[in-house]
């Protein structure tokens, strides 16, 4: 029997109890990929108010999940058309049953064999979740899967070996050894501190061009 949202809830402790509950990342390599991902959508979705992103936070979605302690949490998760808004962690219950739109996780040599299987597995029974992406910050291994009926379906890489994620409506793609988005065109989506950078020498070339016609950009 499915039950709903509210009689999951009521089965369910006060979730205001629930903390996450996630290990450290394994080295500084997956904690800048991992700051990277979350810093580029936030910035490409600024205006918007409709998704949430989880990085390394635990999701809670059964009493057998609770009962038993195995609350590892993806490294990286969205969800759309939830309140932006900030979050101690995902509980399910507590979000009208919603669960991640999209996951992504950071392979390690501790964790790559479960993310591959265990978890995928989760994910695509249980979770439901439309698509799953695995990167591996060392190896630079990388793959995408979307839901197909019941079951994953690998995301076929175009000549540049991007994958297209419907979920972000962006393709995910590796460049200087970092996992990036890049837009249907083949744009790069950005850091805060890459577009900072872009607009300071905009402004250094302005100048620059300005001088040359007689003309002080302060004056």
């Amino acid at each position: 029997m499915t039950l709903t949202a509210q009689e999951l809830a009521d089965l369910m402790p006060d979730a205001r109890q629930l903390e996450s509950d996630e290990p450290e990342m394994e080295s500084s390599l997956h904690y800048a990929q991992l700051a990277l991902l979350v810093a580029c959508l936030e910035w490409l979705w600024r205006d918007r108010t409709d998704f949430f992103i989880g990085a390394n936070l635990t999701i809670y979605f059964s009493r057998d999940q609770l009962k038993q302690r195995d609350l590892r949490g993806p490294d990286f998760f969205l969800v759309t058309h939830t309140e932006r808004k900030p979050r101690r962690s995902w509980v399910v219950w507590e979000e009208g049953g919603q669960y991640p739109d999209l996951i992504i996780e950071l392979l390690s040599p501790a964790t790559a064999q479960i993310d591959r299987s265990l978890k995928k597995a989760l994910y695509q029974d249980r979770f439901r979740t439309p698509e799953y992406f695995w990167f591996s910050p060392d190896t630079l291994e990388f793959e995408g899967y979307r839901l197909v009926g019941q079951h994953y379906e690998a995301i076929a890489p175009n000549q540049a070996g991007w994958r297209w994620s419907e979920v972000l409506g962006l393709f995910l793609g590796v460049q200087d050894g970092q996992l990036r988005y890049f837009t249907q065109s083949g744009a790069l989506v950005p850091t805060p501190t890459e577009v900072a950078v872009q607009a300071e020498a905009n402004s250094q070339r302005l100048a620059e061009q300005l001088r040359a016609l007689g003309v002080e950009p302060d004056g």
